[in-house]
Parts: C-alpha cells; sequence; structure tokens
C-alpha cells in the first residue's frame, strides 16, 4: 500500500491532467514560457514522480518567446493541458493565448520528447478532451462551456459541431466553471469543474457535472470543498485517475500555495449515487493508505532508497558533468533558448553560457536555466567562474518570478580596467513592471565565487535571502530578505 502524504509535490506542478495506461501513470502540466515545454512525469504508485520528457522543445519562433525585441510570453504560453491515449496515440492539446490558438500534439512514445505538432486554428480555453468510442469531443471555456467535436484523427475540430454546451451558476459567484476535465464513467459522463464563490467560504471549489447523453439534462453537485486551513485557497482543479486492477479511483487536484507555486495533492475518490465523491468525508486527507504499491515497499538498502526518491523529485542536483548538450529533465529555459549560446562540453563540469543578447532586465535575458523551488524550504548554491565575463556583462543566481530577486556579477569597464561588482537586486516595479534595483554591491576581487540563494515557504513566508562565499563554506548575506509574490504576470511559481 501507498501511503500518500499531501501535498505529494510541495512544487509548481499545476493544470495537472493525469491518464493511467498499463500499472503507469503519466501527468501533464501548464508550463506557460519554459522550454522545453508540457513536461510528462510518470509514477507507479501517484506518490513518487519524476519527469521523464517534454512533449516539445518549443512550439513557435517569434519574437516574444524568444525573448527578442523587449518582447515576452510571461503569463501566456501553453496553459491547460489535456492529456489522453486512445488508439495507440497519446495526445496532448492545450490552448496559447499569445497566440490566439490551439495546438494539439501526439506521439506513439510518450517517454520521448518531440511530438508531432498540429494547429487548431480555434482559441479553446482550458480544453478537455473526452473520449467516446470511435468520437472525441472537447468541453472549454468558462462559465459558458462549449462543446466541440474533433475530426476522426484527432488532430483538428469539426467547426460546424461547436454549440453552447452548459451555463454554469451565476449567483453568487465570482469565478465560474473552469478547469475542466471530462469523463465516460459507468453510463455517465462527466464534466470535473472548479467554481469560486463570492460568498460563504469563498475558496475554490470542486463542482461535478453529470449527464447520460448529450441531448439529456445536465446535473451539477459541489464535490469538494476544502483548503486545509491554508488561507482559503481551496484544493481544487485536476483530474480523475482510474487505479489498476479495479482498486477505485483517486483525483490529482492542486492548491495556489503562494509564492512556491500551485502544488498537487492526491486524494481518494469515491461513487455514491452515481456522483464521484473527493476526499474523505469531504476533507482533504493530510494522509491516507492508496490501494495500489509503493515504488519504495521492497526497497531495504538505504542508499538504493535515496537514490529513488532523487530520482522521483522534480528538481535536483547537476555537477555540469556531460559528454553531450543535452539539459536534465529537471531542468527548463526560460522562454525559447539561443542554442549557439550555451555548452555543456566546451568546458567539462561547467554549464558555459555566453552573452549574444544584451538585456536590460532579468526578465528579459535570454538563456536563464530554471528549475522549480520546493516547499516547505530549499537551499541552492552555485560556483560562478567570471573569468570570461566582459563590460555590460552580468550573471548570477536568481528567484525568477514577476517580483524577482537575484545575486550576481555585473561588469563595467572603466578605462584600462574591467571593474566587477557582486549585487543583490529586487524587482522595484510594480505587477508587469520589471525594474531593477540595486539593494547592495560590494566588490568582487577574485575570479570566482560561490552564491547560495535560501528560500522558505513556511506558512506563506514566502521569502529568499541570497549569500556568498570565497571557499563554498563560510557565507555572508547580501542585501535584504525579500519577499517573494504569485503573481499573475507569471502565474508561475518562483524558479
Amino acid at each position: 500500500m501507498a501511503k500518500i502524504h499531501n501535498p505529494v509535490i510541495w512544487a509548481d506542478a499545476p493544470d495537472n491532467d493525469v491518464i493511467r495506461v498499463g500499472n503507469t501513470f503519466y501527468m501533464v502540466s501548464t508550463s506557460m514560457h519554459s522550454m522545453p515545454g508540457c513536461p510528462i512525469m510518470r509514477s507507479y504508485d501517484l506518490k513518487h514522480w519524476e519527469i521523464i520528457s517534454y512533449v516539445f522543445e518549443q512550439f513557435e519562433d517569434n519574437d516574444a518567446h524568444n525573448l527578442e525585441n523587449g518582447k515576452n510570453i510571461y503569463g501566456k504560453g501553453s496553459w491547460a493541458a489535456s492529456l489522453r491515449y486512445a488508439n495507440g496515440w497519446y495526445y496532448c492539446l492545450f490552448n496559447c493565448n499569445d497566440m490566439g490558438q490551439s495546438y494539439v500534439f501526439r506521439t506513439r512514445n510518450i517517454e520521448k520528447t518531440g511530438w508531432e505538432k498540429h494547429v487548431i486554428k480555434a482559441s479553446l480555453h482550458d480544453p478537455a478532451m473526452l473520449v467516446d468510442q470511435d468520437r472525441t469531443y472537447i468541453l472549454y471555456g468558462n462559465g459558458d462551456i462549449r462543446i466541440v467535436e474533433m475530426t476522426p484523427d484527432m488532430l483538428d475540430i469539426r467547426p460546424e459541431t461547436d454549440r453552447l454546451f452548459f451555463s454554469s451558476q451565476k449567483e453568487n459567484i465570482g469565478l465560474r466553471a473552469e478547469g475542466g476535465h471530462a469523463y465516460r464513467i459507468d453510463g455517465y459522463y462527466y464534466g470535473i469543474y472548479i467554481e469560486w464563490p463570492s460568498d460563504g467560504n469563498r475558496r475554490r471549489r470542486v463542482v461535478a457535472l453529470r449527464w447520460k447523453s448529450f441531448d439529456d439534462a445536465i446535473e451539477s453537485r459541489v464535490v469538494l470543498d476544502d483548503d486545509m486551513g491554508y488561507h482559503n485557497a481551496g484544493v481544487a482543479q485536476g483530474a480523475l485517475i482510474d487505479l489498476p486492477d479495479g482498486k477505485g479511483w483517486a483525483a490529482m487536484l492542486f492548491q495556489d500555495h503562494g509564492a512556491v507555486g500551485r502544488i498537487p495533492f492526491v486524494l481518494p475518490v469515491s461513487f455514491q449515487d452515481g456522483w464521484p465523491l473527493i476526499g474523505i468525508n469531504g476533507k482533504v486527507p493530510e494522509e491516507y493508505e492508496a490501494d495500489i504499491a509503493d515504488v519504495l515497499e521492497n526497497v531495504e538498502n538505504p542508499e538504493i532508497k535515496q537514490e529513488i526518491i532523487e530520482k522521483y523529485t522534480l528538481s535536483g542536483s547537476d555537477n555540469f558533468n556531460h559528454d553531450l548538450n543535452i539539459l536534465s529533465k529537471k531542468w527548463q529555459w526560460n522562454h525559447n533558448p539561443d542554442n549557439e549560446a550555451w555548452s555543456f562540453t566546451e568546458r567539462k563540469g561547467f554549464l558555459r553560457l555566453k552573452n549574444r543578447h544584451i538585456a536590460d532586465v532579468l526578465t528579459q535575458a535570454r538563456n536563464t536555466l530554471t528549475q522549480r523551488t520546493y516547499g516547505p524550504g530549499c537551499v541552492i548554491t552555485t560556483l560562478l567562474d567570471t573569468e570570461g565575463m566582459a563590460d555590460g556583462d552580468r550573471a548570477g543566481l536568481a528567484a525568477v518570478q514577476g517580483r524577482f530577486a537575484m545575486i550576481g556579477v555585473r561588469c563595467l569597464q572603466e578605462g584600462a580596467e574591467l571593474k566587477k561588482e557582486l549585487v543583490m537586486c529586487v524587482n522595484a516595479g510594480e505587477r508587469g513592471e520589471y525594474i531593477e534595483q540595486v539593494m547592495e554591491g560590494v566588490p568582487l576581487a577574485e575570479g570566482k565565487v560561490y552564491l547560495k540563494a535560501d528560500f522558505d515557504f513556511v506558512d506563506n513566508h514566502d521569502t529568499v535571502d541570497f549569500y556568498y562565499s570565497s571557499n563554498g563554506h563560510e557565507w555572508k548575506k547580501l542585501g535584504i530578505t525579500h519577499k517573494l509574490v504569485f503573481s499573475l504576470d507569471h502565474f508561475m511559481g518562483c524558479r
């Protein structure tokens, strides 16, 4: 039995959709401006998850996706993907706000990056694929949910079939039905949505729709309304999952959890009178036993067990000692990278970055390499060799989000002398504005410097402190304790 501890992942993995093929679970999550995008995560017990592939390396090549000419796709890009397996193919469908269209990718091998790309010339907000024997539908929208049939190959839509399907409750509801997932189970069709009441508990909750046929009346019912006591942030939005061997159902939902992002929870699901009831007695359990084998169940060697635990995390260490210029699956670039400007092989044991695109602010800097931060807290250290840096260059370690902060080296040529200064900066702009402000700086005498970022996400502290060292052992703080904020301009947890 797998003892589930919630949150099952204390890191940003929002808008998750999960399927089971055989005894393997696969999950996709929103990646927005991070590339490669649409991470595919694998699990055998719903508890331990590893990133095994991505749907695409990039899906558009333009100024905004490339962080060129002052443009970007923060808060846009790929949203709320729907993942399905049908007829020997895996399908991933998502909407892209900045392009005003949708994309469906398919592959026969979900564990390999680089799927076939197909464009749907329609904006399908939060699309949910509903595979129904030899026909597939997409339910999309918010509040007013529309339905459209896909072509038989599931690579496009039949526009003439598009119609209004369901209008959700309006009275005392701020955010109406959104973030949908659709299923056919035991003779019923189901739509699983979130809504956000403007009265009462005023937190996101899960609403189930059900109908017998597309001509019948649609019923609805609240099937989960709980925030585990965390700031009225309801655990809601996500997928229903059938367990192997007919052992029941589970749900993977997420919760807005401050600056660390939107974090997944796994909950039991029971069907009563044809309704999926999520949780235990209407609550999200902090822990429970799922009727499925834990991957660590028969592992006794502590070293092997630790290796497996490290494997099944979405972030992790990297010594950059690689023979090929291929990223670990735990890394993503901020927007499309410039692949001519980075290398592992030019200097073994180092990531070499070349400055080919001068930016006046961190958020426009190409080839910013990112990982998720982790709660309840995490510490990241790196060694920066500044020997090859030139006039105007900047490099360092950052807390990447709308309210960003960083510690890094900046170079300035003054006459015959190249001066290097270690600075701590924050974003001093309003939401959606990116203006770097130096909080403290010190001259850098040595060519190498160790940098450290210490994150605290306990009980919404949401802070980061930066430190530097000449030897990696004795540390000195630089600048202020910076308050991190999850903001809609980036719509992503801190990286």
